[in-house]
């Protein structure tokens, strides 16, 4: 018979759908011969009869029938093969094997050794397949047809015989391959006895063929689903679950032709019987029957099909869902107060509420729920979704409509109250070591619609609030310079101003004059108004009234300076009496904006900002608890928070403020200041106090970034490439610069002041003893002058000001440059001297004194440029009769250290009060004049 007849009795396939797939080839002839490839393709759509018969054409039929893939696939296809435990039992097979193999080689080397007759075990193996055979399942006896409803068929043993092996016996030599009635209990286990066996494959797949092919025929077939036999064998409703799990799970490996349609009618009937065990369900969990029909069904509901019907018809029934407008109500957070408040408390009650709503349900899962359902996350999800949800969407919509702060501080508060609310709900049995991430994770998909929106306006609330306090700051400045104006203006006479306009002008000009002493018209300065005219440029006031000391000390805390919080407000009584004319009225307000340096920026107003910018951290930085996307946006979001911080603190306010204070400085004159109020330098002591406010500032930010960043690690600080730390070091760049700018302009300030004493204090009969006496000479004074004495102690309180508050390499930088510039004015005022022997000893104590000055800085570099002034000074201390030994110390290099070249020595040594006298001693024994060449 021939292979299309034989597949065509019962097999369900006809010769013209074999033979369709071979003409699309061009195989088909008068006499086909069909590919192997092309055979396996149509077995794998074969019913499992109909490869049974396949199996019976020919022996290389059978060899394809019973290829040990084709039924791994199937046993795939219902989730029963395991490849790891078929690798391992193979690996343990082929031990066996060789051990096996290797004690019938020892005992057969034995009996030769003692002479056995080996012939009774001779080539053939007769004797030895008698006692390696075993006997396996034939299948073939088993599928002889899906029409033939038996419930059994006999065992047929065969014997196997291996090339002197023994087989290894995989499976008891009586092994139950058809169930009887009375097996009905097995069939519902027939998955557990399947195992993962290479070669035996088809054995496997053939006892659940057995046990489940009849029922699954007759539930397609039947037209009642009542009439199923699957539902008339097994009368208990657990039984009939397990039985249609196992039936649904054996259909998957159906791939005849026509798989679908019989998948459909299955799963009707199991759709069916579903609805009629969640009836009963739903009527057990309005009756509140829990431990009773509710369990039973719901055990039920989980056999047949993981219980997810059941799941969902207790959320749907659950109290928390059904009555979740008693939790509370979103709109009494709001308005409490005041117009826009929030109240955390009415909010902290509904989650309590939730809380508490909810662990009771979680009871009644635990009893009615089998282990293996974890029915408390859809069910969380549920309330999330449903309740939580809604809620929140009421309250954000509400406070954002109404009030965009208290809106920032509902979803910061809500959010930190939700995942409090998490941690006191109960796990079940079922929930597993990830249940508190799971929970949080249905969290996340709560807030996710609001989050987006909580940070943009997170961000812009802080840079209005804080552009808005920077500019209430400069308002105040500035409405106070225009009334400080408007004050020293309103007593000014301008027509008497004109007429007496002349008088003051002469005032102005003239007493730069007036105060420096008289010189002989020998001196140099006597047809050089060099100083005269550096002391007029600019407005000068004649008589100047300023009430109130202008000469502020350094604070002995940097955060209170001269007893006040610098606030912008200064007292009424501090304000002078309002001048009379418009010069005097506007070097009074330069004089007032110079003390007002001081606060020119506010350490208040920084507090205000970072107190700003912390509560817009701690809000965002709740979102961080949360994880996943939100985690990251909301560490950015810190970043920027604290970002816009430092531009504003930066840019809008510091910035300016020392802007301002250069500006303010830049228009000092020293020549202006009343002598009776003179004290030092008031607007570098004001501008050095301004600096140390804005140093406080910057250690500010300094533990803010520590504490509030770092600490709660919202950002990483050996991140290099993080934008944070990238404008921390822009600011601190930004600090040191404006802080370098007013230092280099306070250092201007402070040699202006040096030479104005310079100028006004340095009496001629100093380093000339008897100039003013007609050469009469008083009893002398060795020490130091009067006038190295103020420059030293001015220049010295000033740069002591420095220690503490500022950087030990800035303040290395400013004494050398506070010292080189020192030494520049000096050498400009020793050339403007006239100095004589005796007055010599006055000046070579002065450079000692600024040579003790400059050593007291410890910088050995500036020391060398005083040294060189200290041996300058020898050079006055010379007799008249030595002009041979002058002549050597002029032009002797070394003993100035390289700081003066003999051409400057010797524009020192004009000088001398007795330079024309030997004057052509000196140049003769230097260069050499009037010499004869022999």
């Amino acid at each position: 018979m021939s292979v299309f007849k034989r597949a065509n009795v019962t097999g369900g396939i006809s010769k013209q759908s074999i033979l369709a797939p071979l003409r699309e080839t061009q195989i088909v002839s008068s006499k086909p011969v069909l590919p192997a490839e092309i055979l396996s393709t149509i077995l794998d759509y074969l019913p499992v009869s109909g490869q049974m018969r396949f199996a019976r054409v020919s022996k290389r039929m059978r060899e394809m029938v019973y290829d040990d893939t084709r039924w791994v696939q199937r046993l795939k296809l219902m989730g029963c093969w395991d490849e790891d435990e078929a690798r391992k039992r193979a690996e343990a097979a082929r031990r066996k094997r060789s051990e096996t193999l290797q004690s019938i080689h020892q005992e057969e080397a034995k009996r030769a050794g003692i002479g056995v007759n080996g012939a009774a075990y001779g080539t053939n193996g007769s004797k030895k397949s008698e006692r390696l055979g075993t006997t396996i399942f034939d299948a073939a006896a088993e599928f002889a047809g899906e029409d033939e409803k038996t419930n059994g068929a006999p065992l047929r043993s065969v014997s196997i015989v291996e090339d002197g092996f023994d087989a290894i016996e995989i499976s008891s030599p009586r092994r139950p391959t058809a169930y009887e009635p009375q097996d009905t209990a097995s069939r519902i286990d027939i998955f557990a006895h399947v195992s993962s066996l290479r070669g035996y494959a088809r054995q496997e797949y053939g006892k659940v063929y057995g046990a489940l092919a009849p029922f699954y025929v007759d539930a397609i077939r039947c037209e009642n689903h009542t009439h199923a036999t699957v539902f008339r064998t097994y009368r208990d409703p657990t039984q009939q679950a397990r039985m249609l799990a196992n039936i649904s799970k054996f259909s998957n490996s159906d791939m005849s032709e026509g798989w679908r349609k019989r998948k459909e009618k299955f799963d009707a009937l199991v759709g069916a019987f579903e609805l009629a065990v969640s009836k009963e369900f739903e009527q057990a969990l309005d009756a509140g029957d829990v431990t009773g029909k509710m369990r039973k069904y719901a055990h039920v509901l989980v056999y047949l099909n993981g219980g997810h019907s059941g799941v969902e018809i207790f959320i749907s029934k659950s109290s928390i869902i059904g009555s979740r407008y008693r939790l509370g109500n979103a709109l009494d957070c709001l308005n409490q107060i005041g117009p826009g408040s929030f109240l955390a408390e009415e909010s902290y009650s509904f989650f309590s509420n939730v809380s508490t709503a909810f662990n009771e349900q979680v009871a009644i899962i635990d009893q009615i729920f089998p282990i293996s359902v974890n029915a408390i996350i859809p069910f969380w999800q549920q309330v999330g979704k449903t309740v939580i949800s809604e809620y929140l969407t009421i309250l954000y919509d509400e406070a954002h409509r109404t009030n965009i702060e208290f809106y920032l501080k509902a979803v910061s508060t809500t959010c930190e109250q939700c995942l409090e609310m998490t941690r006191s709900l109960r796990p079940t049995s079922a929930s597993g070591d990830e249940f508190y991430e799971t929970l949080d994770q249905v969290v996340a998909s709560v807030f996710e619609p609001h989050i987006d929106l909580y940070l943009k306006e997170e961000l812009e609330f802080f840079k209005k609030t804080s552009n808005a306090e920077v500019n209430d700051w400069e308002k105040q400045l500035s409405e106070q310079d225009a009334s400080m104006q408007s004050m020293f203006m309103s007593n000014v006479n301008r027509q008497a101003d004109k007429r007496d306009f002349l008088t003051s002008f002469k005032k102005v000009v003239m007493m730069p004059v007036n105060v420096l002493p008289t010189f002989p018209m020998s001196s140099p300065f006597g047809g050089k108004p060099t100083a005269a005219k550096a002391l007029v440029n600019g407005e000068a006031l004649a008589t100047t009234e300023i009430s109130g000391s202008q000469t502020s000390t350094r604070p002995s805390s940097p955060g209170v300076i001269n007893g006040t919080t610098l606030s912008v407000n200064r007292p009424a009584s501090s304000l002078p009496e309002p001048p009379t004319t418009e010069l005097a009225a506007k070097v009074a307000i330069m004089n007032s904006r110079l003390e007002g340096i001081r606060s020119l920026f506010s350490i208040e107003v920084a507090l205000n900002l970072v107190h700003t910018a912390k509560s817009s951290i701690e809000r965002a930085a709740v979102f961080v608890k949360v994880g996943g996307r939100f985690a990251s946006d909301a560490r950015l979001q810190c970043e920027l928070v604290f970002i816009s911080l430092l531009q504003t603190l930066g840019t809008r306010h510091i910035k300016t403020g020392f802007d301002q204070a250069v500006d303010h400085l830049s228009k000092y004159k020293p020549k202006e200041i009343d002598e009776k109020q003179r004290s030092g330098v008031t607007p570098l002591i004001t501008f050095l106090e301004l600096v140390n406010v804005g140093d406080l500032i910057q250690q500010m930010l300094d533990v803010f970034y520590e504490q509030e960043l770092v600490a709660t690690k919202l950002t990483d600080r050996n991140d290099f490439l993080n934008p944070a730390i990238k404008e921390k070091k822009r600011f601190e760049q930004m600090l040191d610069e404006r802080v370098a700018a007013g230092l280099n302009k306070g250092i201007e300030v402070l040699m202006a002041e040096v030479e104005y004493l310079y100028a006004t204090s340095q009496k001629p009969q100093d380093f000339n003893p008897g100039v003013a006496s007609g050469g009469n000479l008083d009893v002398m004074d060795i020490g130091p002058s009067q006038t190295a004495i103020q420059v030293v102690e001015t220049v010295s309180s000033h740069t002591k000001l420095l220690i503490g508050s500022t950087d030990k390499n800035m303040l290395d930088v400013f004494n050398q440059e506070v010292g080189m510039r020192l030494f520049a004015a000096l050498c400009k005022h020793l050339k403007r001297q006239r100095i004589s022997v005796n007055g010599s000893i006055k000046l070579i104590s002065d450079m000692n004194l600024y040579f003790t000055y400059i050593e007291e800085l410890k910088n050995q570099d500036l020391l060398q440029f005083f040294k060189a002034l200290r041996e300058l000074s020898q050079i006055y201390l010379v007799d008249p009769s030595d002009a041979k030994e002058l002549a050597t110390i002029i032009a002797d290099g070394d003993r100035f250290h390289g700081i003066f070249r003999a051409e400057e020595v010797y524009q020192f040594a004009e000088r001398r009060a007795d330079w024309y006298q030997i004057k052509s001693k000196v140049e003769r024994a230097m260069y050499g004049i009037g010499c004869m060449v022999m």
